[in-house]
């Protein structure tokens, strides 16, 4: 059954959660608010602790069967994430899947997640076999109108009185970002909360116009523009603010498929419509500097270390997570980095 992201809580409020739930799409910020919140709730009914498994190379499928059989120490029921880097388990996992979705175990919650999947993954018998039992939600960039709505439900939810003007302009400002948007939201939480003021155009204005911290948008804008230096200087800041680097790869992985939708179109039609792929007006000019300078041999080769990077994160092999993100950032102008290893 689907279920879109914006009701996605309440369904797992009312409904409780299903055995397996499937979580699919490029929108990190979408993704992160479902995991959470099944984590959340999850822990509440006893899942006390988790197993993370990531589909990869080396991934073998019986670590998955012996997952939904062993016995924890401390809870008889499991849970398990299982990462699929590509949106597809292949063959051999395949096969597995859809036997575990022909006979669930008793207390096993399974979260399946993963980017952008097409409908050919979606009629795939596994897939079908598990979605018949469980919950599957797509994270789609949101349109200007979604957005709007998204904007005035956080702010419901963090108690902030903001007017429709004002909500108007933050989605305006953060392009469809919603990181970027959550972030603005909640550093008015701490300003404005249950006061009684309403936040108006004015007030949130200036509060942008004030704000001196570099974001995640702002690191993308420049990567793209080809401001390198720039962009480099802000990764480090983002470093000393703490900010998640699963985010800012999650953002890295978005920006690379929109530039391979980009040549794509380009090859086929002759030109990009940049409305058709949902591309603001504002980010327009910054995709045309960034396709002139990348060929569509960087951005596969892009696209390979990002899946590199993405499966290093999640098995937490590095060290520093952000001088790998540096190394990924620089592939965007196309430095020579082709044969250095992220390890």
């Amino acid at each position: 059954m689907q279920v879109y992201p914006n009701r996605f809580q309440q369904h797992i409020q009312q409904q409780g959660l299903s055995p397996f739930i499937l979580i699919f799409g490029d929108e990190p910020q979408q993704k992160l608010d479902m995991i959470d919140g099944i984590r959340k709730l999850a822990k509440s009914l006893g899942f006390d602790e988790r197993q993370t498994l990531v589909a990869d190379s080396d991934f073998s499928w019986s670590q998955l069967i012996d997952a939904t059989q062993s016995m924890s120490l401390f809870s008889d029921k499991q849970y398990i994430e299982l990462t699929l880097p590509t949106g597809k388990p292949g063959a051999e996992g395949s096969k597995v899947l859809t036997a575990i979705a022909d006979n669930p175990f008793l207390d096993t919650l399974i979260v399946i997640q993963g980017p952008k999947i097409g409908k050919d993954v979606q009629k795939a018998k596994w897939f079908k076999a598990l979605d018949s039992q469980g919950v599957f939600s797509h994270c789609y960039p949101l349109e200007p109108k979604q957005l709007s709505q998204w904007i005035e439900q956080r702010c419901r939810e963090t108690k902030v009185n903001m007017s429709p003007s004002a909500i108007n302009l933050l989605a305006d400002f953060s392009e469809g970002n919603l990181l970027a948007a959550k972030q603005e939201i909640e550093k008015l939480a701490l300003m404005y909360a249950d006061n009684g003021q309403q936040v108006d155009e004015k007030v949130l204005a200036a509060g942008m116009v004030d704000q001196s911290r570099f974001t995640v948008f702002q690191f993308i804008d420049d990567l793209l523009a080809g401001n390198m230096q720039k962009a480099i200087k802000i990764l480090h800041r983002l470093e000393s603010e703490g900010v998640e680097p699963n985010i800012i790869l999650w953002n890295l992985i978005k920006e690379a498929q929109t530039l391979a939708e980009c040549q794509a179109m380009q090859m086929l039609e002759g030109s990009v419509n940049f409305n058709k792929l949902r591309i603001w007006q504002s980010k327009q000019m910054l995709y045309r500097n960034a396709l002139q300078r990348l060929s569509p041999a960087h951005v596969k080769l892009l696209t390979t270390h990002l899946q590199q990077a993405d499966l290093i994160l999640k098995s937490e092999q590095t060290a520093r997570p952000y001088i790998l993100l540096s190394h990924l950032a620089l592939l965007f102008m196309p430095a020579p980095l082709q044969n250095l290893s992220l390890n």
